[in-house]
């Protein structure tokens, strides 16, 4: 296939790279994608089989005050995109990497934050949820989908959108909650800050969604105009989730809850189901949080000792 990759220096999309270069050819955008000439000529010049979407800001928390950027250039940016490819003679699907922050506010939620929820009873999402974002990055996303969905309906374009959930397993970024809480406990022995510990939420490890991604690109006969939850259900409370680190750390500090702004509207409850994407291409998560997080430890303890051996040497 010729595959048409934005984002392709992200985590997800530079393991991707590594993933389909032996097998594809490969073209990465090389504009702003709010420069909707320069991407349409890129673009009409690859004429791709498949675009994989993956470029946008993704950093949930900064999106509360950064509206603008974010609904700049992960909304007006995908238009942009959307446009272009419109135009393909030959493409076979267009891949959005969506969210399941597209969720947002459920009845569930505010059970959660009251302290009412039975953890045996925690729900999974599904595409038959009815989606209500509730954060900028959010908004953007579900109406980038209602987007594919027109150009779907209205010029044929072929799409495929996956609701992602959380994704851990980064080797250099610690900004996301997996790979934060981790280098913190590593680096502080006495004490961590972290922002809310009721909401659930759940987690896939980067190989498992990097074998989805590739299910859903190599078979586009099978996904194409459908959207997808990733999974996998299961679902963790954050305050669980840190004691579950802090005992493979042999981690005994203290954690300052509640040091970081509040979020207008904070979502207690994102968990999904993978069963319709496993219905439809046969790919199924194989990495337990338990095995997942033991390899994030790993990575994050390499990395921290190498830099300790460099300051020191």
């Amino acid at each position: 296939m010729k595959i048409f990759i934005t984002g392709h220096n992200g985590f997800i999309g530079s393991h991707m790279v590594e993933r389909l270069q032996t097998d594809h050819e490969l073209t990465f955008l090389q504009h702003d994608l709010r420069d909707h000439g320069a991407v349409r000529m890129q673009l009409l010049n690859a004429n791709p089989d498949v675009i994989v979407h993956l470029a946008a800001r993704t950093e949930v928390q900064d999106s509360f005050y950064e509206q603008i950027t974010f609904s700049e250039i992960n909304y007006v940016g995908t238009v942009n995109l959307i446009e272009a490819a419109k135009d393909l003679p030959n493409l076979q699907n267009f891949v959005f990497a969506s969210t399941m922050e597209v969720y947002g506010w459920q009845p569930i939620s505010d059970t959660i934050r009251d302290g009412q929820e039975d953890p045996a009873n925690i729900p999974a999402f599904d595409e038959f949820t009815q989606p209500n974002p509730n954060a900028p990055y959010a908004v953007a996303k579900y109406g980038c989908e209602k987007y594919l969905e027109y150009a779907s309906r209205s010029y044929g374009l072929p799409f495929t959108a996956i609701r992602q959930t959380n994704s851990y397993g980064r080797r250099d970024n610690d900004f996301f909650v997996t790979e934060q809480i981790i280098t913190q406990m590593l680096s502080n022995p006495k004490e961590i800050n972290l922002g809310y510990g009721e909401p659930y939420r759940n987690f896939i490890y980067i190989d498992d969604l990097l074998d989805a991604w590739q299910a859903v690109i190599e078979n586009p006969d099978k996904v194409k105009n459908e959207i997808y939850c990733i999974g996998p259900d299961n679902p963790i409370k954050i305050k669980d989730y840190v004691k579950m680190i802090a005992q493979k750390l042999d981690w005994s500090g203290d954690v300052n809850w509640n040091t970081k702004p509040p979020r207008a509207g904070e979502i207690y409850l994102l968990n999904s189901t993978n069963a319709k994407l496993t219905t439809h291409t046969g790919w199924t998560p194989t990495v337990s949080l338990d095995t997942g997080v033991d390899k994030t430890i790993a990575i994050w303890k390499d990395i921290l000792d190498a830099k300790t051996r460099s300051n020191s040497a």
